[in-house]
């Protein structure tokens, strides 16, 4: 176990490996982001719902293992290209991180101490049991502060990149479910996608990026739920890749 990350089940070759980047609302005793603590259980801080209903598919046995960053996204972003200026944020949706104004020492220290590891273990993880199938699992704000007149009317977005094989599946499967389904929505995969890329478009393993709209997975019901729709779609896309 490790700061960076929280391993959850087993991996198994052949399986179903799910990566929730920003499952931790997490800040160890030693940073200071200088932010009201009460943004910590907001969605610039942490992907409310992922951690819970990645536990949920794990015990339902629709995944295998789990791989959760340890820490919140305003600590250090995952999700992003190791030399992004947003892999250490300085503002998120109109809040400014003024702890995160670091020097290049401070950054490279907050690198090595959390991104690196973080990404060592999925890579580690991939190469000794190979997954059929990655789940990236986030969760989006149905609002914006800074933007919001913006309509974000998904109940789950599907995001993917270059590698398009599970995209129309896993959309299929989630309507299948009655939910509004985004395709590449409420963002782009081929615009932010930095861990699918890294780990499964490089290494050919099959994917696809899942967005739960946060106000449906805020409460153990809703969570469950949840659980149960990504369970179904996690069957008929593991089918589909053994068709």
């Amino acid at each position: 176990m490790s700061e960076a990350w929280t391993a959850l089940g087993m991996p198994r070759a052949g399986g179903v490996l799910l990566i929730g980047d920003h499952a931790s609302n997490h800040v160890p005793a030693d940073i200071d982001l200088g932010i009201d603590p009460a943004l910590l259980n907001e969605h610039i801080a942490i992907d409310i719902g992922v951690a819970e209903v990645a536990a949920l598919l794990i015990e339902a046995g629709a995944v295998d293992a789990a791989i959760l960053g340890g820490v919140s996204r305003l600590v250090v972003d995952c999700n992003r290209d190791e030399d992004a200026p947003g892999a250490v944020p300085i503002a998120s949706d109109g809040h400014a991180i003024p702890g995160n104004a670091l020097d290049q020492a401070g950054r490279e220290a907050r690198m090595a101490r959390f991104f690196r590891p973080y990404h060592a273990h999925i890579a580690a993880t991939i190469a000794a049991a190979r997954p059929a199938m990655i789940l990236s699992l986030h969760s989006f704000t149905p609002s914006l502060a800074s933007d919001p007149e913006q309509a974000r009317p998904w109940q789950v977005g599907v995001l993917y990149n270059e590698d398009e094989r599970l995209a129309a599946p896993a959309i299929a499967a989630l309507a299948t479910e009655g939910l509004i389904v985004g395709d590449q929505l409420p963002y782009s995969g081929k615009l932010l996608n930095a861990t699918m890329n890294r780990h499964a478009e490089a290494n050919g393993v099959p994917y696809v990026g899942i967005e739960m709209r946060q106000d449906l997975v805020r409460d153990g019901a809703g969570q469950g739920l949840f659980a149960e729709r990504l369970a179904r779609m996690c069957s008929k896309l593991s089918l589909y890749i053994a068709g």
